[in-house]
């Protein structure tokens, strides 16, 4: 499997270095597994994983933090890809992703390759070198959280999913996140040889398979804040009981249904019922970090009659269950607070 990694002026010089060790530790685990972690694995003999630091010109750019970035070869020299990844970057004056004659010549070649047949994938701030590739129209993606509205602007055609991890369609992958690269390696990882691979990778690496949404680390209502509507509506819904339909949100606004779900879509890329969902959730995660409230009692007041409803809905956006989000919140908090006393 070979895999091009992408080097433009200002690259998280890490982030090119962890991609390429990670998929080194990998053919290292495969070639002498670790005593009892090889039942399950395919015939993993197979299997090899082969990174390319590449440039446009061959030559070593300055990573973010002015060091040269080692380089093997230019995008010219490089022979057959399967996959091709861009990473993070040092963001410009007005704290987002530069668009440099570095970055156009990636963004061109990218899609150049994409036509051939290969895989792009992008992390953090290099997920706008895709979308400048033209890669993300009409497709679903991510982004880091907090370029989220700056990503929606520049790529009016995209489809960015607000707060997940990864989202990969037509051999388009993205993660959000300075070290999403990791994501982004296991999943690369488990897509072309299998989850038991995508597995044993991120156990040598202890790594998790399974990334936490990001949803969970911005602010609560923070993609909300960008509109007056979305505002409004949130507003609207904190204060709803349980059963308010789309229709009576759409009511509320003065809006029709069918207006509602067009501006939800165009906003969020949400339907009027993915949007009630997720207001109640991330009300839901203010009042789980809060003592005292059962789960029964936060999922009433978060507009659930049903438990169950709510804990599916609840499982869904965070990967966990309200109790294990508790636990993780709560056992964050500490953590902090310990390093701090310290």
């Amino acid at each position: 499997m070979n895999i091009a990694v992408i080097a433009v002026e200002g690259s998280l010089l890490s982030a090119i270095a962890g991609l390429a060790d990670l998929f080194w530790i990998t053919n290292q685990a495969l070639r002498a597994p670790p005593s009892g972690s090889t039942e399950g694995l395919p015939n993993h003999t197979q299997i090899f994983f082969s990174t390319t630091i590449v440039s446009a010109d061959g030559k070593s750019p300055r990573a973010a933090q002015g060091r040269s970035i080692p380089v093997d070869c230019s995008f010219d020299e490089l022979g057959p890809c399967d996959i091709a990844l861009v990473t993070g970057m040092a963001l410009g004056p007005d704290h987002l992703p530069p668009v440099s004659n570095s970055i156009e010549k990636a963004a061109e070649w990218l899609r150049t390759r994409h036509k051939q047949g290969t895989v792009v994938g992008g992390a953090c701030a290099g997920t706008f070198i895709v979308g400048e590739a033209g890669l993300l129209d009409g497709r679903r993606c991510t982004t880091t959280w907090w370029l989220h509205h700056a990503f929606k602007r520049r790529f009016p055609k995209a489809r960015p999913v607000w707060g997940t991890a990864v989202e990969e369609q037509d051999r388009v992958i993205t993660t959000g996140g300075p070290l999403s690269w990791i994501d982004l390696a296991l999943h690369v990882i488990k897509r072309t040889a299998g989850p038991e691979i995508a597995k044993l990778a991120a156990d040598v690496s202890v790594a998790d398979t399974l990334p936490m949404p990001q949803m969970i680390y911005a602010p609560r209502g923070y993609v909300n804040a960008a509109d007056p509507l979305l505002l409004q509506a949130e507003e609207i819904i904190r204060h709803a009981g349980p059963g308010m339909t789309a229709e009576a949100l759409a009511g509320a606004l003065n809006l029709s249904e069918r207006t509602l779900h067009r501006r939800l879509k165009d906003l969020t890329n949400e339907s009027p019922k993915g949007f009630m969902t997720r207001v109640r959730i991330e009300m839901a995660c203010v009042l789980l970090e809060t003592p005292g409230a059962s789960v029964k009692q936060v999922a009433q007041q978060c507009g659930y009659g049903d438990e169950t409803a709510f804990r599916r809905a609840f499982i869904q956006l965070t990967g966990m269950t309200p109790a294990d989000y508790r636990r993780w919140a709560v056992g964050r908090r500490l953590r902090t607070e310990q390093r701090e006393f310290e």
